[in-house]
């Protein structure tokens, strides 16, 4: 059976030594989440993850979800008891607003447990996961009242929560959605309509349930502009905050998967439910996309969280298997039959595209999520302005990138193990199969692309990409005359330069022929994502090497650090080239077949 430990260590690297947190501790909430509370809650979070959690992964897989003739679904034995104890320690309520039962902790804080909790048991921890989405889109568009009914119980995950976009008939093109809403006179509307592959849709670890879902208001516009949000509870909830009738939402079936089979993804059924209408009508979308947001930034997490997982059974299984002799004499085990499988070389490559992956990953997503938490809580309205724009540039590629290569680690650690990885007691194939969902689900890897390039890079003028630009030439600049880091600052150079090639190349092309922007999106994506790592790798470097000068204990550590960051700079960086080359090669290739000729 996997096993799995929480990298406590390089988290707090990257909160201590990279990003620095504690230089905004005259920030609300920062200065509640010292140094010495952050190792505490990391501590705790990986208990929980570690000793409740994870033990309960292939429990998930072997079991699955069941649902009754009434509609009721049952979760996997230790799911419910586990959630309970989650919501008992307020786990989920870390970073929610105190006005509304959360403890304000930073977002960034959070982040190391959710990892942790991802990594640990994937399908258990979409439960909370949804719940805290929904938590977010009525924080940021419901009304005092919605707020006041809705958030505390959402905030510490007493309630779980749910969103419900995709009908049969539409996934990604949400203009076709076909659940309506009536108006009642009262304030209130019955949804009728038929939601699918709704995740947490329905399940016994919560006493209720919000589900938050998109539906047009009878008479409405066409398309994506007559889209409306509605807070349609499984439960009504009376004045008093308690629980009222049963409403007319029910659990029509549960979706056979390839993976995540612990958590209950249902087709949901809502025959004239009574909902609650989430901000203006008609412009459900801008409040639905905080959720959506929400949720891309959390599925990029589990790409980093099951790739770590995967990796680290991996690395135990190459130390211990033994299998033919090492290349170099100096390197065999002379007292052994054969050499543990770590010494080879093309072991070895699987391994550190992983690691390398992994570490830089975690920077990636730390550092996104802080400019998170300067959006909603620094008083400099450029620092707003600045975090505004790189989570809304950065969102698609957190998604997309980590996802991608996430699910590459995870193939990669089942490589390692050979026909093991392939036999399911081993658990390695569980890894695989649950994250394959992480590059379809909350929108597919493809439209994240489009969505970069054909939106994000010409928000505001394009002032995002400009800032990002900015950013990177600034750090090349300060950091240009240190002998250490100039592999490290030239890597960053070459990849800066070739994602400027690539969005000129864009800019002169995607506007005259659209798929022109469209045959080079997925190609610009990984170019930005290996850009960003690059400057992740930079900053690691750059923040171990001034550790190892003040001298301290565990020099390891960070020389470790510094020579994996140098195999993603020699091994892995070089891509760029290839993706530019790509994004150059045009259109025309991929579109000069006839659809018959396929």
């Amino acid at each position: 059976m996997p096993s799995y430990n929480a990298p406590i260590r390089d988290m707090q690297f990257l909160l201590d030594d990279v990003l620095q947190v504690d230089r905004f501790d005259n920030l609300p909430g920062f200065s509640d989440a010292p140094k010495d509370v952050r190792d505490a809650i990391m501590t705790e979070a990986a208990k929980f993850a570690e000793e409740v959690l994870q033990p309960l992964n292939r429990v998930g897989d072997l079991h699955g979800c069941t649902r009754a003739e009434d509609g009721s679904v049952t979760t996997p034995p230790g799911f419910k008891e586990a959630y309970e104890q989650f919501v008992e320690a307020q786990w989920g309520a870390l970073s929610g607003d105190p006005e509304y039962g959360g403890q304000g902790l930073p977002a960034i804080v959070n982040l190391c447990a959710i990892e942790m909790l991802a990594a640990a048991n994937q399908a258990w921890a979409m439960y909370p996961g949804l719940t805290h989405g929904a938590y977010a889109a009525i924080h940021a568009g419901g009304s005092e009242e919605q707020k006041r009914t809705y958030l505390p119980k959402l905030a510490t995950c007493e309630w779980g929560g749910t969103m419900n976009l995709t009908e049969p008939q539409c996934g990604t093109d949400l203009g076709l959605i076909r659940t309506k809403a009536v108006p009642q006179g009262d304030g209130a509307y019955k949804i009728s309509g038929q939601k699918i592959w709704i995740s947490s849709g329905e399940h016994d670890m919560a006493e209720n349930i919000v589900h938050l879902v998109l539906a047009r208001i009878e008479g409405g516009p066409e398309g994506v502009k007559g889209i409306s949000l509605f807070i349609v509870p499984k439960f009504l909830v009376n004045e008093d905050g308690s629980l009222g009738a049963r409403n007319a939402v029910t659990c029509g079936g549960l979706e056979e998967k390839m993976g995540i089979h612990g958590n209950s993804t249902c087709v949901m059924n809502y025959d004239g439910a009574t909902g609650f209408l989430v901000g203006e009508e008609h412009k459900g979308l801008r409040t639905m996309f905080v959720m959506m947001n929400e949720a891309r930034l959390g599925v990029g997490l589990q790409g980093l969280a099951i790739s770590e997982v995967a990796y680290q059974n991996a690395v135990a299984f190459a130390k211990d298997r033994l299998q033919s002799r090492a290349l170099r004499e100096d390197q065999q085990h002379k007292d052994k039959p054969a050499d543990p499988i770590i010494v080879h070389p093309d072991v070895r490559r699987m391994l550190m595209d992983t690691k390398a992956f992994n570490e830089g990953a975690r920077a990636f997503a730390y550092w996104t999520g802080l400019h998170g938490d300067l959006l909603q809580r620094s008083p400099d309205e450029k620092v707003r302005e600045k975090a505004g724009d790189y989570m809304a540039l950065m969102t698609p590629v957190v998604k997309a990138f980590l996802t991608e290569f996430g699910s590459r680690g995870c193939n990669d650690a089942l490589q390692v193990f050979g026909g093991s990885g392939y036999v399911e007691e081993w658990g390695m194939s569980q890894f695989v199969r649950d994250i394959r969902i992480a590059l379809i689900y909350e929108g597919t890897n493809g439209v994240q692309a489009l969505d970069l390039v054909g939106r994000k890079l010409a928000m505001n003028g394009a002032r995002p990409l400009m800032s990002f630009f900015a950013e990177i030439d600034e750090f090349i600049a300060e950091n240009s005359s240190s002998d250490d880091l100039k592999p490290f600052i030239d890597g960053l150079a070459d990849a800066r330069k070739r994602l400027d090639a690539g969005t000129q190349w864009l800019m002169n092309n995607g506007l005259a022929n659209p798929n022109e922007a469209g045959a080079a999106s997925t190609d610009y994506l990984r170019l930005f994502g290996y850009t960003a790592f690059a400057l992740m790798w930079a900053m690691m470097a750059k923040a171990a090497y001034a550790k190892l000068a003040e001298g301290v204990d565990d020099e390891t550590f960070y020389r470790n650090k510094i020579a994996t960051g140098r195999y993603f700079i020699d091994r892995m960086l070089p891509e760029t080239a290839v993706h530019l080359t790509k994004i150059e090669a045009g259109a025309e290739s991929m579109m000069a077949l006839e659809a018959e000729a396929f």
